[in-house]
Order: structure tokens, then sequence, then C-alpha cells
């Protein structure tokens, strides 16, 4: 599979605004996906679970999640640990892209896109810049990893941010395509009928 065949379109971003290097900020802008398939995270409900369960699946399968990325993906650590004005912080995931020469903080979060993500991730990636990136990299970047988000509340809440964030959204592979969906059992229904089936 070749490099471009992993991106449908562009992540929700702020990067025209906030990177103005035109290489780097094209660099950016191919390097992060609009959505993830997160199929190897076996979670039956992601709805009823925290987002450190989740993050606790991407760990243990941080090998497929780099893969998921795409490449030039390395794995600094999972809740980073920051420290500003004798306060801990922590970033649920820190990578660093050869590609980017930038550090890429990813939240992760497992509902929907809410505003106040950016000021979260705004302030992270401020620290990030000021205490852990070295001379010759590139600005942080940020992205916010969720279950789905809406694109007028994105712009907004990016808007007058000063660092270059984006917002993708994951799928799971339980998860049935919308084209699917009234044409085919959900998962949960598909469950009960093999159960009803192996009573009788």
């Amino acid at each position: 599979m070749n490099e471009k065949s992993y991106f449908k379109q562009a992540v929700a971003n702020n990067f025209n605004q906030t990177i103005t290097n035109v290489n780097y900020r094209k660099r950016a802008i191919q390097s992060f996906k609009d959505e993830y398939l997160l199929d190897f995270i076996n979670i039956k409900d992601i709805d009823e679970i925290d987002e450190r369960v989740i993050e606790n699946q991407i760990i243990q399968n941080i090998k497929k999640f780099i893969m998921a990325l795409g490449s030039n993906f390395s794995f600094l650590g999972n809740q980073y640990r920051l420290i500003v004005d004798e306060q801990e912080y922590f970033i649920d995931l820190l990578f660093f892209n050869r590609h980017l020469q930038a550090l890429v903080a990813i939240e992760l979060k497992r509902g929907e896109f809410k505003p106040e993500y950016a000021g979260k991730l705004n302030f992270y990636l401020s620290a990030l810049d000021e205490y852990v990136r070295l001379p010759h990299e590139n600005p942080s970047i940020g992205i916010i990893l969720c279950k789905s988000q809406r694109s007028k509340t994105v712009e907004f809440a990016f808007r007058d941010t000063s660092k270059p964030m984006g917002v993708a959204t994951y799928k799971l592979a339980n998860e049935l395509p919308k084209d699917y969906e009234g044409i085919l059992p959900r998962a949960d229904e598909l469950k009960k009928l093999l159960e009803e089936e192996n009573n009788d």
C-alpha cells in the first residue's frame, strides 16, 4: 500500500493559520488522517468506558497504533509528564515524527469534540515547545483523537489558538459502516441471535 492511500482527506486543523513555513505546513497536513481505524481495540461499548481504557489498549498494541498513524512516528511515552509552575500535567500520548522533525501530542477523548479540549492542548503544546522541544526541531503539533466532531465547532475552537492542532476521529472494527446500517444486524443483535440458537 503506498503512502497516499492512507489519506482520505486532511485532518480538521488550523495549520494554515499557525504554521508559517510552507513546506512544514504541507508536510504537517499530509502527516495526519481525518479518521483512524483502531480495529485492534477490543472494547464492546466505547461510550461506557473511560479514555484511560482506550489509552491502555493503544499502549498494549503500540506497534499497531503507530502503523495506523502512518510512517515516521516514534513513540515517546504515555501520560507524558510536564511540570509547569510546580504543577504536574500529563499528555495522553507523545510521539516524535521524523518527517516533520516535531513532537506530536495526542489527546484521547471517548465522545464528541468539545471546544475546551483545544485550550488544554494549546497549553500542552506551549509547555512542550518551552521545556521539551530541541532547538533544531519544529514547533510541536497536537491532535485530538475523538469519537466524532462537528466542523463549525472545531473551526471556532481553533480560530484564535496559536499552536498547530488538528482533530481526527477514530472508528473501531466492531462498528458498522453507515452504508450498511439497517441492512445488516448490529454486532449486539447478531450476538443475541447466536446465543438464542445455541440455547435451542
